[in-house]
C-alpha cells in the first residue's frame, strides 16, 4: 500500500507540473504575438509590419536554432515598438522613425542603432482617382490634390512610422488634415488598406503590405510613388544595458549583428519572392543609400 501512495503520489505531481507548463506556454502566447524557437534564454522584440508580413519569422527561425533560444514578438508600430523599449517592455525594436530612432540613442535608453533594410511607401487609391494624383509631380503635390478635392484618405494615426512620414508629407505642403474626408482608424497597416479599398479612398500603405495584400484588393491601385521621400528605411536599436540592466542586451545585440550578417542579409534580400511577385524588402546596402 505505501509503495502505490507513492507511485499514486508521483503521478499526481507529474500531472500538476505538467499542467503548471502547458498553462504557462499558453499564457506565453496569449502575451506575445508569436514565439519563435524553444530555447532557454528569450528576447522580447517589438515590431509592426516586419512581424506582420513573416520576414521576423524567416529572421528568427534560424537564429533561434542556432543560438537555442526564443525570440517573443510584441506587434507594435514603430512610435509604439520606442515606448515598449523605454519602458523595458522589450530588450529590442525593429522600426522606421529615424528622427525618433535617434532621439532614442541620443536620450541614452537605446543603443547599437543598426540599418537592416527598406521598402517605400505607395500612394493607393481607386481607380478612378478623383483628386488625380496620377498626375503629380511629387508626393507634396499630391497631397496637396487629395486636400483640395477633400477626397477621402485613411490615415493610421497612431504615432507608427508611417504615420510620422505621412503628417512629415501634410507639414511639406503646409497642411494640416482635417475633416469628414480624412478619416483616423488608429489601426495597423494591414486593416488600413482593407478599409480603404471597402470605402474606397485614398490611403499611404508601405510596399511590402501591399504587395501581401494585392490580390484581396478590389478597389485600389497604385497611383504615385517614386518620390525620395517614400522611401522607408528600417533600423533595429537595443535597449541600453546601462539603463536596462535585467534586459537582455547581450542575446539582442547579437541578434542584430545576425541580421546584418551576410546570411541575414540573404534572407532580407530575398524574402517573399519565391511567394510574390518581387522581394518584400530591400537589403541594408541598398537602403544606406537613402541613410540621412
Amino acid at each position: 500500500m505505501k509503495k502505490q501512495a507513492i507511485v499514486v503520489s508521483m503521478l499526481i505531481l507529474i500531472i500538476v507540473l505538467s499542467v503548471k507548463t502547458i498553462q504557462a506556454g499558453g499564457a506565453e502566447k496569449q502575451r506575445y504575438n508569436a514565439v519563435y524557437g524553444t530555447g532557454e534564454t528569450a528576447i522580447t522584440l517589438a515590431t509592426g509590419s516586419p512581424g506582420a508580413l513573416g520576414l521576423l519569422k524567416a529572421l528568427a527561425e534560424p537564429f533561434c536554432n542556432a543560438n537555442h533560444c526564443r525570440i517573443n514578438w510584441i506587434k507594435r508600430g514603430s512610435g509604439a515598438s520606442l515606448r515598449a523599449l523605454k519602458a523595458g517592455e522589450a530588450d529590442m525594436v525593429m522600426v522606421h522613425a529615424p528622427a525618433a530612432e535617434k532621439k532614442a540613442v541620443e536620450d541614452g535608453w537605446a543603443t547599437m542603432r543598426t540599418l537592416l533594410g527598406s521598402n517605400e511607401f505607395y500612394i493607393v487609391g481607386p481607380g478612378s482617382d478623383p483628386a488625380g494624383i496620377s498626375r503629380a509631380g511629387s508626393a507634396k503635390e499630391a497631397y496637396t490634390m487629395m486636400a483640395k478635392a477633400r477626397a477621402k484618405f485613411f490615415s493610421r494615426g497612431d504615432s507608427s512610422g508611417t504615420h510620422k512620414k505621412e503628417m512629415k508629407i501634410w507639414k511639406k505642403a503646409g497642411i494640416k488634415p482635417h475633416g469628414a474626408w480624412y478619416v483616423v482608424t488608429g489601426d495597423f497597416m494591414g486593416p488600413t488598406l482593407m478599409r480603404a479599398d471597402r470605402a474606397p479612398g485614398y490611403f499611404m500603405t508601405d510596399s511590402s503590405t501591399f504587395i501581401v495584400k494585392q490580390s484581396r484588393l478590389k478597389n485600389l491601385k497604385v497611383l504615385f510613388k517614386g518620390d525620395p521621400i517614400l522611401v522607408n528605411v528600417y533600423h533595429a536599436l537595443v535597449a541600453s544595458p546601462e539603463r536596462y540592466p535585467s534586459a537582455n542586451c547581450v542575446l539582442a545585440a547579437k541578434f542584430v549583428r545576425f541580421m546584418n550578417s551576410s546570411e541575414g542579409q540573404e534572407i532580407v534580400r530575398g524574402y517573399g519572392s519565391h511567394k510574390y511577385v518581387a522581394a518584400l524588402y530591400k537589403y541594408a546596402e541598398y537602403a544606406g543609400r537613402w541613410e540621412k
